[in-house]
């Protein structure tokens, strides 16, 4: 059956206008969760308050009474409302290698690799090798059926998210004949995919727009409503570009200038030279149109890339945005796009760039698509500019992918290839971990570079960077971010003895109840010895995501220990197991646990 829709919202745009408005309402459905979650926090915390100053004064006297702190129990559990950014101890880099061939690698080993954190060599504390699927049959092993209870029918491993695509096409910029190309490359991409990707497709016109699925049909149904949508009109005479308006507006550019004019002139008054002053007044009318119309369709391109960025960057796993665009100017929107880029950075999001426009050859009659000024006396100079505004517009495309560790495919044909390099799942990846030594709080950015002792003619594909903490957080504020960074993450964090189970039955015809088991081996991890006993506070947190990547409820519960030696040493063999309990509808779902210590500030995350 399927998972529940919750959060799910279709919203009908008619204009464009209105779409660059309610994007960021229709693509964000898991804010609305959140903010539901945010909102309960408050009311728990006034509900907790007295148990809170009891606890607090049970930890006073403790202090200051041995006697009764021998006779207080040795651990006590309380349930705590959820409110789920990175305290960059443990730095995490995927890296994708590839041979001349551009074949992913996945035989190298820990020692074959080398970090370097502003290009200071960094100790690998952690390294593993992933392939797409191999989580989803390693998670169905620790699911069993409780016992006595009828067991939810199981038969196939989950297909858990795994990798997060959004596919964005740029319909105001796009052409029909390029966007037609691109949209059956998209295609016959999208049908290749693995059972554990989820794929999204957005458009910067805000009127095509499709969640993240799995549901072939729906994005098959939804590639087909792609159509061109340039939000303003088109200037026939005299004919000035975005980068020739530019060149005039804002470079003070007289040779600009003076081609639009003698192209006025020819085009409104037949070469009149009498009217070269209307022809100039014309020219710079047209001029201020075109950096007004161009810059609008430039922010409304960039401000749904941003609605994008903050969408996928709450889902959990690998998140991966693909730009499918002939490219556009972004003369003086330099902050918009680096914006960009720093929110993806901040949230480990890779952007790939395809030129939609294959190999782009402008003929000696300049643009094909743009009428012809007719005046052999700026003709040449006009497909000049042609040439360099069509250089221009890849610009923006090539920084985005190169800022955030992403491929950008241009001057080729082969847009079946294209997809494959900038947005097919690799077929090995490895996930190397590290822990940045005598980190400044400076909020800076650190730019990362992976390579290999022995290089081979193999290529390197990752991430660029990431930024220091500004300043020491309060210690319950910089658990919290790290609770919540591993939480929305999908990479597994051993840093505890933490083993997860999780156990379903069905309750009735249309409800199950799944249970989230974490067993903690207590031997293993520091405590603190004060007043005859061992203290250490575990804080644990199972959270439920439904099968494409959208956070439903969390559980947080607080385990403080105050144990006996003798317990400690004879009574914990087993360890010690925390239970998190979840109504559900039949259907996938992916769970997450993550523990954390209060004493040696360590976590563990895994996925079931």
């Amino acid at each position: 059956m399927d998972a529940p829709a919750s959060g799910r919202r279709k919203f009908r745009i008619a204009r464009p206008v209105l779409a660059f408005v309610l994007f960021s309402l229709a693509v964000s459905p898991a804010f609305f969760l959140m903010q539901q979650v945010v909102k309960a926090q408050s009311e728990a915390d006034a509900q907790s308050s007295s148990s809170s100053s009891l606890a607090a004064g049970s930890s006073n006297r403790d202090s200051t009474n041995q006697g009764a702190d021998k006779n207080s129990p040795e651990m006590a559990t309380r349930d705590v409302t959820p409110t789920f950014k990175v305290n960059v101890k443990l730095v995490l880099v995927r890296v994708v290698v590839r041979d001349a061939k551009g074949q992913a690698v996945g035989n190298l080993r820990e020692e074959d690799f080398q970090v370097f954190d502003n290009k200071k060599p960094q100790v690998i504390s952690q390294f593993s090798v992933e392939q797409p699927g191999t989580r989803a049959a390693m998670e169905l092993k620790r699911t069993e059926a409780i016992p006595g209870n009828e067991p939810v029918e199981q038969r196939k491993a989950p297909a858990a998210p795994e990798r997060f695509t959004a596919y964005v096409f740029d319909d105001v910029h796009l052409k029909f004949e390029d966007l037609t190309y691109a949209r059956e490359a998209a295609e016959r991409h999208l049908a290749s995919l693995q059972a554990t990707d989820r794929s999204a497709i957005f458009s910067t016109s805000g009127q095509t727009v499709l969640d993240f699925t799995d549901d072939h049909a729906k994005l098959h149904d939804t590639l087909l409503k792609l159509r061109p949508r340039p939000v303003t009109g088109f200037n026939t005479c005299p004919n000035v570009s975005y980068y020739m308006a530019d060149l005039i507006e804002n470079k003070n550019d007289m040779q600009a200038l003076q081609a639009a004019t003698l192209d006025a002139l020819h085009c409104a008054f037949n070469d009149d030279q009498r009217m070269i002053n209307a022809a100039q007044s014309m020219a710079e009318g047209a001029a201020r149109r075109g950096i007004t119309e161009g810059e609008a369709e430039s922010r409304l391109a960039l401000g749904v890339l941003k609605d994008v960025v903050r969408r996928i960057s709450i889902l959990p796993g690998q998140r991966r945005i693909v730009v499918i665009s002939p490219g556009f100017q972004t003369p003086q929107l330099e902050y918009e796009y680096n914006d960009i880029i720093e929110r993806a950075l901040h949230s480990e999001i890779i952007i790939g760039a395809l030129d939609a426009r294959g190999l782009y050859v402008p003929g000696p009659a300049g643009d094909i698509s743009k009428q012809p000024s007719g005046n052999p006396l700026v003709a040449g100079q006009e497909t000049l500019y042609d040439i360099n505004g069509a250089s221009s517009d890849a610009d923006v495309l090539a920084s985005l992918a190169d800022g955030t560790g992403g491929s950008f495919f241009h001057n080729n044909n082969d847009l079946n290839e294209g997809f494959k390099r900038v947005a097919g799942a690799p077929e090995y990846s490895y996930v190397l971990g590290f822990a940045p030594q005598n980190l400044k709080l400076d909020g800076s950015f650190h730019t990362l570079k992976v390579t290999l002792k022995n290089p081979l003619k193999l290529t390197l594909q990752g991430h660029r960077g990431y930024y220091a903490p500004k300043h020491l957080a309060d210690p319950s504020e910089e658990a919290k971010r790290e609770i919540e960074d591993a939480l929305f993450s999908q990479d597994e964090v051993h840093g505890l003895p933490v083993e997860l189970r999780t156990q379903f039955f069905k309750s009735s015809d249309d409800g199950a109840k799944l249970s989230v088991l974490a067993r903690v081996d207590v031997k293993r991890i520091h405590f603190r010895k004060e007043e005859g006993r061992n203290r250490n506070e575990l804080t644990v947190v199972s959270a439920l995501f439904d099968r494409n990547g959208n956070y439903l409820k969390g559980e947080e519960k607080v385990l403080q220990m105050r144990l006996k030696d003798e317990t400690l040493e004879n009574k914990l063999k087993s360890g010690v197991t925390l239970k998190a309990s979840f109504d559900v509808k039949p259907g996938s779902y992916l769970v997450r646990l993550v523990v954390r210590d209060a004493e040696g500030q360590l976590i563990s995350a895994e996925n079931g």
